[in-house]
């Protein structure tokens, strides 16, 4: 029986969508910024993006950012009740909007193990986003301007700017993390 596109892994299901629409990972690339390396990288699963970059290749390929996140259905029908979780190397994410598909405002949960950081990925996407943590200790970078945040302390800041999150603290960070993309 063939897998159904939800099914899939994220990648595979971002190569199937690119090609159904006839895109190129080149005119991905132009669209987004993204190295076609750094796609074909997501695409043959050798990496899981963050957030901003699903949602930078979301809408690059004119579709709504939960296709890519979406695992399953029972997943999808759990993101409803409970929000969903996604993991990567170091940190995971809780859509905290998930009825926001088409809105240019977006909220998550972002929890960032002990003692570490994104593992070399830096965030740029147009817009704005603001960071509240809610446990833990957190460095941000903004371009070169780094900011130390401690729990009940936020930060509001262009995302265009190139920007990373850095858990300082031996315990798990929580933050919210809130995006406009216009």
């Amino acid at each position: 029986m063939p897998r159904r596109k939800k099914d899939k892994p994220m990648g595979q299901r971002l190569k199937e969508i690119r090609d159904e629409k006839g895109f190129s990972i080149e005119h991905v690339s132009n669209e987004t910024g993204f190295s076609v390396e750094y796609i074909s990288d997501i695409e043959e699963g050798k990496l899981r993006p963050p957030v901003a970059t699903i949602l930078r290749l979301s809408r690059a390929l004119e579709i709504d950012s939960g296709i890519l996140l979406k695992k399953d259905e029972d997943e999808a029908n759990k993101k409803r009740a409970e929000g969903f979780k996604e993991r990567t190397e170091s940190y995971s994410y809780q859509v905290l909007t998930p009825e926001a598909a088409y809105k240019h405002l977006k909220a998550f949960k972002v929890s960032i193990d002990p003692i570490s950081d994104h593992k070399s990925v830096s965030y740029q996407h147009e817009g704005e986003e603001f960071i509240y943590v809610l446990q833990g200790r957190v460095e941000v970078t903004v371009g070169e301007n780094k900011t130390v945040l401690e729990p009940g302390d936020s930060l509001h800041f262009n995302s265009s700017i190139v920007h990373t999150l850095k858990n300082l603290s031996s315990e798990r960070a929580e933050t919210i993390v809130v995006l406009y993309t216009p």
